[in-house]
């Protein structure tokens, strides 16, 4: 056997482990789907110098271009979020699919599931992607079988429509009504929602005149560009040698970013919760949690070389602004060394007041969401009128407004 042999079949007996550890982890469900990725030669849509062992991680998502800054601006997603967003969309043969976000590897899963009855079309606004993807689908024999578009899809793709499903594979701040114009009555839309910096794969369906949520998968993406990109505010606070710790809104950032001045030349405070979790434990919902109720919210990130960098292990990014001072979600040993305890550091005058703030929200969620079911979503476009029971978070959107509830919240 020649190398290109042996790669296909090491590859091939990577993807059949890769699908195995996908299903265990009940993130691919139906055959249908199971049999799509066992089909598609994920390394055939990678850059050529990508090792097959990360190209068949279920977790890793391969960059495949950057901007001048080296941030990714593109990128073949990771394998489990792809089956699970398809999964989440309920296709079935000969149904018609919008793909938002080009790659090749996903129109591609996504022409197996729906046959050759069905209809696939991708868009991006980059021609560089679409040239791109269109290039691999012909290599890969998926050409004939996936319409690729270069436009910017927060508007309607003309001529297509209306889709069964909506699929879209870049982080999106907002619902375009374009999508929901284009979306069947009985469809779905999948999207990674940003909501107030914490990132969901919501599948939505049509209810009345709103959208609700029938699945929720905790992800993240690239960002949108184009009409619907969303630019976060960002401070950066510097200390003592110049180096800064930056508080990024995606919404709600204060009025008078000035009075935290200087606010890393304070001393720190804590304040502990006696909320633990065992190593090992998921708690992304925590994270939401307080994107939800938290006031101040925001997501932090430090310089290396700051006090918070050496301190990387006991945080994490997430913090709550309070006026003259903020705080932010730590952590220290607990449970025997075991797990540990969920607190809070802050900075500031009112630190203290900040990191009693994130406090109380720790216990809130550990009493009222920990233990309960998963949080529900739904979207309200403008014009319509929500549902505003106990416990439910709103955040406002250009188009409409996001709800956020918590069954066990009070």
């Amino acid at each position: 056997m020649n190398d290109e042999t042996i790669d296909q079949a090491r590859a091939a007996e990577l993807r059949g482990k890769l699908a195995e550890e996908l299903t265990a982890a009940g993130y691919l469900k139906s055959a249908l789907v199971e049999a799509a990725f066992r089909t598609v030669p994920r390394h055939a849509f990678v850059p050529a110098d990508t090792p097959l062992e990360v190209t068949y991680q279920a977790d890793s998502a391969v960059v495949t271009k950057r901007d001048e800054r080296g941030i990714a601006v593109s990128s073949v997603s990771a394998a489990y979020i792809q089956v699970a967003m398809i999964e989440q969309a309920e296709l079935k043969p000969g149904m018609s699919v919008l793909e938002i976000g080009s790659g090749g590897y996903n129109a591609a899963l996504l022409a197996e599931v729906v046959g050759p009855d069905g209809q696939v079309i991708s868009v991006d606004i980059d021609p560089e992607a679409t040239d791109r993807a269109t290039a691999l689908l012909d290599a890969t024999g998926y050409g004939e079988r996936v319409t690729v578009i270069t436009a910017d899809a927060e508007h309607e793709v003309s001529g297509f429509g209306p889709f069964d499903a909506i699929i879209v594979t870049v982080g999106a701040w907002d619902l375009s009504p374009a999508w929901r114009h284009q979306l069947a009555a009985d469809g779905r839309l999948v999207v990674p929602l940003r909501m107030n910096g914490v990132s969901r794969s919501i599948a939505f369906r049509r209810v009345n005149d709103h959208l609700v949520s029938t699945s929720a998968v905790v992800c993240g993406f690239v960002p949108m560009q184009g009409v619907g990109e969303h630019i976060d505010r960002e401070f950066r606070l510097p200390d003592a040698h110049g180096r800064h710790v930056t508080l990024r809104f995606d919404a709600g950032a204060p009025d008078s970013p000035a009075l935290l001045d200087g606010v890393l030349a304070s001393e720190r405070s804590e304040v502990w919760s006696g909320v633990t979790i065992e190593h090992g434990v998921s708690f992304a919902d925590l994270h939401l949690w307080l994107a939800s109720f938290l006031p101040g919210f925001c997501k932090l990130a430090a310089d290396e070389g700051t006090e918070l960098a050496l301190e990387r292990r006991t945080w994490f990014p997430f913090a709550g602004v309070r006026g003259d001072s903020f705080a932010y979600l730590s952590v220290r040993p607990a449970l025997e060394g075991a797990g540990v305890e969920f607190g809070a550091r802050a900075y500031g005058p009112h630190g203290q007041e900040a990191a009693i703030a994130i406090v109380e929200q720790l216990q809130a969620w550990d009493r009222h969401a920990r233990r309960g079911p998963a949080p529900t979503f739904a979207y309200w476009p403008t014009g319509s009128h929500p549902d505003l029971d106990e416990g439910t978070a709103v955040q406002e959107k250009k188009h409409g407004l996001v709800t956020i509830s918590w069954p066990m919240a009070g």
